[in-house]
């Protein structure tokens, strides 16, 4: 049976050397490149979203990949990718690196310059075990395949244009319509969901930001658990504590969420730190509100261009959502579109502002009444986001991630099977 191999690449003459040895390799099905961690982890999901039988047994990562360092690249396709081996390669085989792989969860460690009796053997070995994962895990539907939960994070082109109103209904309806989530507040400065939604609770996410290994037990003491379902991962009470969530936790808290939650929202406010910036570059729907005026759509346009040339996340891969819409403004979502280079959700939210202005001010904004316009708008944007069961198989707005043009490892038939 020939062993699927997936290089993760980012350096040119890297990829040349990597590839050519791996074709070498008796019973090897190498496969095309991924060239940084974004394409990797979009390309695994893509493949476990069909079956974990899709996934490739052996994925090699470079230790020059990037944005995401190799180490908490390896810890995410761990997590969320559990019968996938991962192989370090690395110019440093010291006994400390080749620790920290194993507790990031590689299986194995190759050195530079490669070796071809070192690379098989690790290969080989890496192989097995993950077939022995497979079978383990056998074929059921209950099977985990690796992709978790969907993350939807919420951004504001400015301040006050209802981002953590959005966040907060998003994730209502989706809990409402019986799919387990959390909603995280990871404005870290002045995070505001604790206050819309009338809860005192002392822990935050400023305390799993230094624990090393997020246990369930571990994630369960952080999480409050509303009345209305939704677990809540709330912002530090005092704001300068935010530094202490580094991108780095935020990229081992969101794929802890994401393994035990259907559905994690991510509220980043409109200032968006290296925490906020991790979240977004993760997640699987990025949203940016915006309201139909001069000011936020300006605001709006920078941050989509702040995202891409930080290689963040593209323009395409962003979808806007209009709040405060009206058909007399003058700024309508077609323009938004043009000015922003984005997509725009279908659903606009209207400018009803004393719907919300009673339940706002009582910090009870999960008690907003079925009728009000706005709600009905912002649960409908998650229906059309596919966050709610009854909206299952109905088109996304904008692109995802697992959109990309992912290469396909289906295997090839064997001659007469």
């Amino acid at each position: 049976m020939s062993t699927r191999i997936l290089p993760a690449v980012g350096d040119a003459d890297a990829i040349r050397s990597i590839t050519t040895l791996l074709s070498q390799l008796p019973d090897a099905e190498p496969v095309a490149p991924v060239v940084d961690s974004t394409q990797l982890i979009d390309t695994l999901a893509r493949l476990a979203a069909e079956s974990v039988d899709e996934l490739p047994e052996v994925v090699v990562v470079h230790e020059r990949i990037g944005p995401v360092p190799a180490l908490e690249l390896i810890r995410e396709v761990a997590l969320r990718f559990p019968a996938v081996g991962v192989i370090l390669v690395t110019s440093d085989a010291s006994p400390g690196l080749f620790q920290a792989a194993m507790d990031y969860g590689a299986r194995g460690l190759v050195a530079l310059p490669l070796s071809y009796e070192e690379l098989a053997s690790r290969v080989q070995a890496v192989a097995q075990w993950s077939i022995g994962v497979r079978r383990h895990l056998g074929t059921g539907g209950d099977v985990f395949t690796g992709v978790g939960g969907t993350v939807v994070t919420v951004c504001g082109a400015k301040g006050g244009v209802g981002t953590t109103l959005t966040a907060i209904q998003l994730a209502l309806a989706a809990q409402a319509s019986g799919r387990a989530t959390a909603l995280v507040d990871m404005d870290l400065q002045s995070g505001d969901i604790a206050s819309f939604l009338d809860v005192q609770f002392r822990r935050s996410v400023v305390d799993l930001a230094a624990v090393t290994d997020i246990s369930p037990r571990v994630l369960a003491d952080a999480v409050f658990r509303h009345d209305t379902g939704v677990a809540l991962l709330l912002a530090p009470a005092e704001g300068e504590r935010g530094e202490d969530v580094t991108d780095r936790a935020t990229r081992q808290i969101i794929s802890a969420l994401r393994s035990r939650y259907e559905v994690v929202v991510v509220d980043c406010g409109a200032q968006l730190s290296g925490a906020g910036a991790a979240a977004v570059e993760m997640a699987d729907t990025a949203l940016l509100v915006t309201t139909p005026d001069v000011i936020a759509v300006r605001g709006a346009k920078r941050a989509v261009r702040m995202w891409d040339r930080l290689q963040i996340r593209k323009a395409e891969e962003t979808t806007i959502v209009v709040n405060r819409h009206s058909r007399a403004t003058e700024i309508q979502p077609p323009l938004i579109q043009k000015i922003t280079g984005t997509s725009v959700a279908a659903t606009t939210v209207p400018a009803h502002y004393k719907e919300l202005q009673s339940v706002v001010d009582a910090g009870r904004v999960h008690e907003l009444e079925a009728k009000s316009t706005v709600k009905q708008a912002l649960w409908g944007l998650a229906g059309e986001l596919g966050l709610v069961k009854s909206a299952e198989g109905a088109p996304k707005a904008g692109r995802s991630r697992g959109d990309r043009g992912a290469v396909s490892f289906r295997r090839r038939k064997e001659a007469g099977g």
